[in-house]
């Protein structure tokens, strides 16, 4: 059984910085994707950056240029770190693994709030 523990997330004034981590444990093939997702209120949740085991990242254009993934493969954590944060970042984030022939594993959600 996988599981994703996230850690990170809270309260930060706009234009300032966070840095949210995900570790993964269990039975995890050296080939998988993490990434992060998020939900604001009233939205839809949305894919805000993946990054591949050998390193391929993707953003939303709503966060690139701000956000950066990257990902320890030896200890399978991913982290985001979040810099020139908005008001519009305020969103529950969630981690996620992708593995091939297994359904998508989520971390619990972690808030994030961005205001003065």
């Amino acid at each position: 059984q996988v599981q994703l523990v996230v850690s990170g997330g809270g309260l930060v004034q706009p234009g300032g910085s966070l840095r949210l981590s995900c570790a993964a444990s269990g039975s995890i093939f050296p080939i998988n994707t993490m990434g992060w997702y998020r939900q604001g209120p009233g939205k839809q949740r949305e894919l805000v950056a993946g990054i591949t085991s050998p390193g391929s990242a993707r953003y939303a254009d709503s966060v690139k240029g701000r956000f950066t993934i990257s990902r320890d493969s030896a200890k399978n954590t991913v982290y985001l770190q979040m810099n020139s944060l908005k008001p519009e970042d305020t969103a529950v984030y969630y981690c996620y693994l992708d593995q091939s022939y297994r359904n998508r594993v989520w971390g619990q959600g972690t808030q994030v709030t961005v205001s003065s």
